[in-house]
């Protein structure tokens, strides 16, 4: 017992799986996810016992969509080490860039190696609304299951999230339920399956889903859609805005509603691409942020991510916001900067 406790306290320490797992010869589970993935999955996996060095992160590319390639490569070497990958996760809507991992590519390694796909489409999955944008989500029809959260980009009241499973067996009720005879009788008069309370982690909750059958009813389909295609080509009337500003430098091209950007002060734009420049630009956003914040007339976020130095991120999401507001933050920024 004495070193049974020892053990315990040193797969604690090191934030792995359960030592009880370690002491009866079962292997490691691992999961996968992407480098750029939401840091839910880290929490999750301390949550659930798994333990968070026993979340793979692949590599991803210049986009920030996960590399496929490197993803087989880390199963098979899990594989050989002994340990037992059961999960994969892929992303579609990454927080900063918004990219969309390759789900058909994912999709293939998953069946090749019997593993669970999941796809965190919190942020992404309300593109498929759209008849227009849909694609950036090919192959999601091929997920086990799906998380996907329309009070983001469809502004549903917060919170209104959604897990999709592919799976009708009841897993939810298989996974949570703890049959409790005195909240869910099973000799009810109505149909039963409908207490979704015993298919929860929690019991009592608000009724998120009907937040999203209320909007969907008021709005329909295809004024969501609407709302979805006006997001994105008010991101798109920033980008091309952004291109034709002296200052502004885009960070990449997005695909979805992140416009991430840098806004280089008159005191730099001369100055060579070097060491020194990149150390003088990392500390421009969190001073013009300042400055907003104490005038009171913007709140833009700003960050910095994989290696690059801080820079602006503006996600569109409100039906509320027109050309004109995105002109504003572009002349506010220059008005907030032109010290600088």
């Amino acid at each position: 017992d004495k070193i049974f406790q020892e053990v315990r306290k040193y797969f604690w320490r090191k934030k792995n799986v359960s030592c009880s797992l370690f002491c009866f010869g079962i292997p490691f589970v691992l999961l996968f996810s992407s480098a750029q993935c939401h840091y839910s999955m880290k929490k999750a996996a301390s949550f659930l016992g798994i333990g968070t060095e026993n979340v793979y992160f692949i590599k991803t590319d210049e986009r920030g969509k996960m590399v496929p390639e490197e993803l087989e490569k880390q199963v098979q070497r899990a594989r050989k080490e002994g340990s037992a990958p059961f999960l994969v996760c892929a992303t579609a809507g990454t927080t900063v860039l918004g990219a969309f991992d390759p789900l058909d590519k994912i999709a293939d390694i998953c069946e090749k190696h019997g593993l669970w796909l999941h796809v965190d489409a919190s942020w992404g999955g309300s593109a498929l609304i759209s008849r227009k944008h849909c694609r950036l989500l090919h192959g999601i029809h091929r997920a086990d299951s799906v998380a996907w959260n329309p009070h983001k980009m469809l502004l549903a009241g917060i919170q209104c999230c959604a897990l999709l499973v592919k799976d009708n067996s009841g897993i939810l009720k298989k996974c949570y339920s703890a049959e409790a005879a005195y909240l869910f009788q099973q000799d009810k008069f109505y149909d039963v399956s409908y207490d979704t309370g015993d298919k929860s982690i929690q019991c009592s909750r608000r009724p998120d889903a009907f937040k999203f059958w209320l909007m969907w009813k008021a709005l329909g389909t295809t004024g969501l859609e609407e709302r979805v295609n006006r997001a994105l080509a008010l991101a798109r009337y920033l980008v091309e805005e952004i291109k034709k500003r002296e200052g502004f430098r885009l960070l990449l091209e997005p695909e979805y509603a992140n416009v991430c950007f840098w806004y280089i002060p008159p005191s730099l734009r001369k100055m060579e691409d070097g060491p020194e420049f990149w150390q003088k630009l990392h500390q421009v956003a969190p001073i013009i942020k300042e400055r907003m914040m104490k005038k009171g007339s913007m709140m833009l976020g700003y960050q910095p991510h994989q290696g690059k130095v801080n820079f602006f991120r503006q996600v569109v999401i409100s039906p509320q916001v027109s050309r004109e507001d995105m002109d504003f933050l572009l002349d506010e920024i220059e008005l907030l900067a032109k010290d600088l």
